[in-house]
C-alpha cells in the first residue's frame, strides 16, 4: 500500500515529492493492538497533554483492569475517587463516562465502528462528550488504518504544509482541504508525511529538492545544417 501511495503522491504533487525524499521511507502504521473503546479511551486520556504525562495516567488506567482496555460496564462501575487517582481531570472523566454511558445503552456501537464509512463514523463518535471531528480522524488514522483522511483542523497539518510549500501565512483548514484534494485517495500518508517533515526541521532540503525536480535537463545543442 505505501509503494502505491508514494507513487501516486509522487505523481501529482512534485513539492510533496521532496517532501517524501527529505522524510525517508513511510512507516505509517494503525495500532491493531486492543479494543476499539480502548483506543478511544486513550484518546480522551491525551487531550491537551504532553506524551509523557498522559502515557502515565493511561497505563495506571490500564493497571485498575488488569493492565488491560476496560469494557464500557467495567468503567462506569469504578469508583469516580479512585479513576480520579490515577491523575484524570473531572472534565475527562464526565467524557470516559459519558463515553461508556453511550456504549452501555447501544447508542454508540463501539465493537462494530470499523463497519462504518468515515462520514458515518464521524458522525457517531462526534456525539460524545469530549469526542470533536479531530479525535474521530485520529481515530481513522491510526486505529482503523484509513488512508483516505486529511485532518484539515491540526494545527500540525498546517504548519507542515506551510513550511514544505513556503507559505507566507498559516493555510486555513478550507486551504488545507483544497490543497489536499489531489492527494486522495492517500491523504492519511501525505498527512504523515507533513507531521514527520516538522519532525525533522528539514525545510531548506526540501525547497532543494524541489528546485532539483523542476530544473529541466540540459539539452544538446544541434549543430547547424550549412547550406550549400
Amino acid at each position: 500500500m505505501h509503494r502505491k501511495a508514494l507513487n501516486h503522491l509522487r505523481r501529482v504533487d512534485p513539492r510533496l515529492a521532496a517532501v517524501i525524499d527529505v522524510v525517508g521511507p513511510c512507516r505509517y502504521q494503525a495500532r491493531a493492538d486492543g479494543t476499539h473503546l480502548g483506543a478511544l479511551v486513550r484518546s480522551i486520556v491525551y487531550q491537551q497533554l504532553s506524551g509523557k504525562a498522559a502515557g502515565t495516567i493511561h497505563s495506571r488506567l490500564r493497571a485498575l483492569f488488569g493492565d488491560r482496555d476496560p469494557t464500557a460496564a467495567e468503567l462506569l462501575a469504578m469508583p469516580e475517587e479512585t479513576l480520579r487517582g490515577v491523575g484524570l481531570s473531572r472534565q475527562k472523566l464526565s467524557y470516559l463516562r459519558d463515553l461508556a454511558g453511550r456504549v452501555e445503552r447501544g447508542e454508540l456501537p463501539v465493537d462494530s465502528l470499523h463497519e462504518l464509512d468515515d462520514a458515518a463514523l464521524t458522525e457517531a463518535l462526534v456525539q460524545v462528550k469530549g469526542i470533536g471531528r479531530w479525535t474521530a480522524q485520529m481515530f481513522l488514522m491510526f486505529r482503523l488504518g484509513r488512508t483516505d483522511v486529511l485532518p484539515d483542523l491540526d494545527l500540525g497539518i498546517q504548519k507542515g504544509l506551510q513550511r514544505a510549500y513556503g507559505l507566507r501565512k498559516k493555510p486555513t483548514p478550507k486551504d488545507v482541504l483544497r490543497h489536499g484534494e489531489k492527494w486522495a485517495p492517500y491523504r492519511t500518508i501525505a498527512s504523515w508525511y507533513l507531521w514527520r517533515l516538522l519532525d525533522t526541521g528539514e525545510v531548506e532540503r526540501v525547497g532543494d529538492a524541489a528546485g532539483k525536480k523542476r530544473r529541466p535537463a540540459a539539452r544538446k545543442r544541434k549543430t547547424p545544417t550549412r547550406r550549400t
